[in-house]
């Protein structure tokens, strides 16, 4: 920092216990410019972002190549003075609280610029910060001066967006199964049938696995019940992949020639990071993995997908659902400000469009895996009372392949003609760091701006086309 800037930053107001912020949320702050001397300013800005960014390094051979990539999600920025108005209007800079123009020479001491954004309506990542990528939202105030390096104040905040409860694909059982014959220095076979009540979960919450384990070979077996996440970085046509097991438990043993119904609730860590389904350059995907440990013999095992959901939040201050992204600031008198500087329609691209389209787990338009990807399609699942039914060791008669029955489809355990794989599973149509918040030093609250917000520029919602190719991100000059 220059001897004439002290010292220049931005902070904002948490909005809730977490500090996370979500869909249409308004986040409020300050711009804080301490300044030694008498100053003229060309400019004065801030700009709220949010982006992805993922680079690594391989080495092939003697040469190491970098990939790299972002993915921008949008970008706004307001003036609080700026004298070249080619690009712009004097309506667009933001005012004073007393409703004046903020002058472009300051002097010495401290100036406050208070602020407030609307965050967009659409679903976005959340932020996340992995191995080789990170996805992060920021606020950023740039002070211009002539002949002089820039200076430039950032602050970080956390958003997750608000989960579609009513998504059907989050409701949607799932169901698994397998058959498998021993070979070797163990004989018989073992079969596993599996159930979950459903696809996604919030954080800290209990994933209830249900199951039938038929153990007809000559050894005592013990199902493993295992957690893990993947994170996938793409750039330049390539995918750094990183697994890491969560949670690993184990159940009681099942003696041979015996069939048992299980039981297992495994809860999901709160320090985990939401399912990201909707990034072009990261995913961040969680599986269960349960398996029989088989002595002498290679392990059956069955996968599901799990998504988790960002835990609920209690919002702050909100704007009407239809109002567009924008900015505005506080006026004298407890009003807003009547002028609130408007988003071109379009701006950005196709009107308020920036993420998935509703239903992207699995409608039209989706960008995670594939429906069918982890299992088959049509399986959903045992026939009813295949999970407890007293005495029940086997299936029911007519349970394979009865009429209108949905579960494993004929021969699933090995029968001839079987053409499903064994271990398949599917779930219907399944597709699927705090900032700062004060300057050093700086001895003030951040601001506080309940204020209500009137005449937002309307927008059409109807008018929102389907999200099907990232390339329709709008096209945003390359900024840090």
């Amino acid at each position: 920092m220059s001897l004439t800037v002290k010292s220049i930053s931005v902070i904002y107001s948490p909005i809730n216990q977490d500090n996370t912020f979500t869909n249409g949320d308004l986040i409020s702050g300050q711009v804080i410019l301490d300044v030694a001397k008498e100053t003229k300013m060309q400019s004065l800005s801030i700009k709220i972002k949010g982006k992805a960014d993922v680079r690594w390094s391989e080495r092939h051979g003697k040469t190491t190549v970098v990939y790299s990539d972002k993915e921008k999600f949008y970008s706004m920025e307001r003036f609080f003075v700026r004298e070249d108005k080619s690009n712009g209007n004097d309506h667009e800079l933001l005012k004073a609280p007393s409703g004046q123009a903020y002058t472009s020479v300051v002097a010495p001491g401290s100036h406050v610029y208070p602020f407030v954004f609307q965050l967009p309506q659409q679903n976005y990542p959340p932020s996340f910060k992995g191995s080789a990528g990170k996805i992060v939202y920021t606020l950023m105030t740039k002070l211009c001066r002539s002949l002089r390096v820039s200076s430039k104040g950032v602050a970080e905040f956390h958003y997750a967006a608000k989960p579609d409860l009513q998504n059907p694909e989050l409701l949607a059982p799932q169901y698994g199964t397998i058959d498998k014959q021993m070979k070797l220095f163990t004989s018989g076979s073992v079969a596993m049938n599996l159930k979950t009540e459903k696809t996604g979960y919030y954080l800290d919450e209990g994933l209830k696995v249900l199951g039938e384990i038929q153990n007809n070979s000559s050894r005592a077996i013990k199902p493993k019940y295992y957690l893990y996440e993947k994170h996938s970085f793409f750039a330049r046509s390539k995918r750094r992949l990183h697994t890491h097991d969560i949670l690993k438990e184990e159940g009681e043993p099942i003696e041979q020639k015996t069939n048992k119904n299980v039981t297992k609730v495994l809860t999901i860590p709160p320090s985990l990071s939401p399912s990201i389904l909707n990034c072009r350059i990261i995913k961040v995907e969680y599986r269960l993995r349960v398996c029989l440990d088989v002595p002498y013999a290679s392990d059956p095992e069955i996968k599901f997908p799990v998504i988790l959901l960002p835990p609920q939040t209690t919002s702050g201050a909100k704007c009407p659902s239809n109002s567009d992204f924008g900015i505005w600031n506080q006026q004298a008198g407890g009003s807003a400000y009547p002028n609130a500087p408007p988003m071109a329609h379009g701006q950005f691209g196709n009107p308020g469009n920036y993420g998935p389209s509703p239903g992207q787990f699995g409608a039209t338009g989706n960008y995670g895996p594939s429906p069918g990807q982890f299992g088959a399609s049509v399986n959903y699942g045992p026939s009813s009372g295949q999970f407890g039914a007293s005495g029940n060791h086997g299936p029911s008669p007519g349970q394979f392949g009865a009429s209108g029955n949905y579960g494993p489809s004929p021969g699933q355990f090995g029968t001839p003609g079987n053409s499903v794989p064994s271990g398949q599973y599917a779930a219907p149509g399944y597709v699927g760091p705090l900032s700062q918040f004060a300057p050093p030093g700086y001895p003030g609250a951040p601001a506080q701006l309940p204020l209500p917000i009137s005449n937002f520029q309307q927008s059409d919602p109807s008018a929102l086309p389907p999200y099907q190719d990232y390339q329709l991100y709008p096209h945003i000059p390359d900024e840090t």
